[in-house]
């Protein structure tokens, strides 16, 4: 049995097919664990994506809140029908599952528990995640507003429920500079920058499926580090290449 992925860019002016899929794949009235890290506003930010879920089906979502600089306990998706990571600065989040990556991946996995990952939760999902940074070998690739705190370019193990690296707000924040520098460089095999208010929904059949407001750009290398760029648009599909 394999996870549901549900990738969104970031935004809150989502339509509610953005967040309806994963609700769908979460069963009658789900319960949905929350996983916010705590920078002071878990509370606040939990009312955000409550609001948020709740526009797009009936649910019962729980807040599973996490202080900066601690770590996830995977034991308290148990009794729970589903996973929505959100945003928020992604080294945090990415440090947050550090010590539990092959356990919550198999435990989503045995589970067929349906993930969805919001900005940062969406980053971390892949199995080499994009966790910030500007610069390329000193070289300015995206915004210095879009670093995270982070100066060079970051990517570290993520959780490996996609194949493909993710990055997050691309129109919005002028991120797939980004990911196209991070593709080019061999960070991962291929990427996927997402718009905001945008999903990519991995199907089990090989292929990822879009919609919301945005595009999802998809970046593959094309050899001596060049890449060719593609985007697709809602209703647009894109074929999920495995990877050793």
């Amino acid at each position: 049995m394999s996870s549901p992925t549900f990738l969104t860019g970031g935004g809150w002016d989502a339509p509610a097919e953005v967040y309806g899929p994963f609700l769908r794949a979460a069963g009658a009235a789900p319960r949905i664990g929350c996983v916010i890290v705590d920078e002071g506003d878990g509370e606040e930010q939990f009312t955000r994506y409550e609001g948020a879920l709740a526009k797009a089906g009936d649910c019962a979502p729980v807040p599973l809140l996490v202080p900066v600089g601690g770590r996830f306990d995977p034991g308290l998706l148990a009794d729970l029908d589903g996973v929505l990571v959100s945003g928020g600065l992604t080294p945090a989040y990415q440090e947050a599952f550090a010590g539990c990556l092959d356990g919550l991946r198999r435990l989503l996995s045995e589970r067929g528990l349906p993930y969805a990952g919001f900005s940062a939760g969406a980053a971390v999902a892949a199995r080499r995640a994009v966790v910030g940074g500007w610069l390329l070998d000193g070289v300015p690739v995206c915004p210095q507003d879009s670093a995270e705190d982070l100066a060079e370019v970051d990517v570290r193990a993520g959780l490996g429920l996609v194949p493909f690296g993710v990055d997050v707000h691309a129109a919005q924040w002028g991120t797939l500079p980004r990911l196209i520098a991070a593709v080019g460089r061999g960070d991962m095999p291929y990427g996927v920058a997402l718009d905001e208010n945008t999903l990519v929904e991995v199907a089990g059949d090989g292929h990822a499926r879009v919609s919301g407001l945005g595009r999802a750009h998809v970046v593959r290398p094309t050899g001596d580090g060049d890449v060719l760029v593609r985007s697709y648009s809602a209703g647009g599909t894109f074929p999920v290449t495995p990877v050793d």
